[in-house]
């Protein structure tokens, strides 16, 4: 894990250099906070531009995939976060493992809570069937 998150540091701190090469090179001046302004902006908007086309299909019949991938990502930044704040506070030992598990088990209740949704509205069509006749 905290070699995972060392080579994350190091490709931001690259990424970083980069920019702030780019900035020297042509002569704009940017600062630190705009630099960073407009760079998240970007990577923000690149972001939009997938996921809105991919959430537009998706809304049409298969609200239940955007909560899924809403909350997977909320579940991975919850994890990671958690573990960090351990490696930090020193509260206890930030371990890799500790994420797949997390992760693992938000699936697999996933999964399940799908499975049971899907069997209940099921039901409920027969029966509207059934009522119709």
């Amino acid at each position: 894990m905290e070699t995972l998150i060392e080579k994350l540091v190091i490709l931001i701190a690259k990424s970083h250099e980069y920019i702030l090469t780019l900035n020297d090179a042509y002569e704009k001046n940017f600062s630190d906070k705009q630099l960073h302004f407009i760079v998240i902006g970007i990577i923000g908007m690149l972001f939009v531009l997938v996921v809105y086309p991919l959430f537009q299909y998706l809304s049409k019949n298969h609200v239940l995939w955007i909560v899924f991938i809403y909350v997977f990502t909320l579940i991975l930044v919850l994890t990671f976060a958690i573990e960090i704040g351990q490696k930090y506070s020193g509260s206890g030992t930030m371990d890799f493992d500790d994420i797949v598990f997390g992760v693992a088990g938000f699936l697999l209740m996933f999964v399940i809570f799908a499975v049971l949704r899907e069997i209940v509205l099921a039901f409920w069509r027969l029966i509207k069937n059934i009522l119709k006749k």
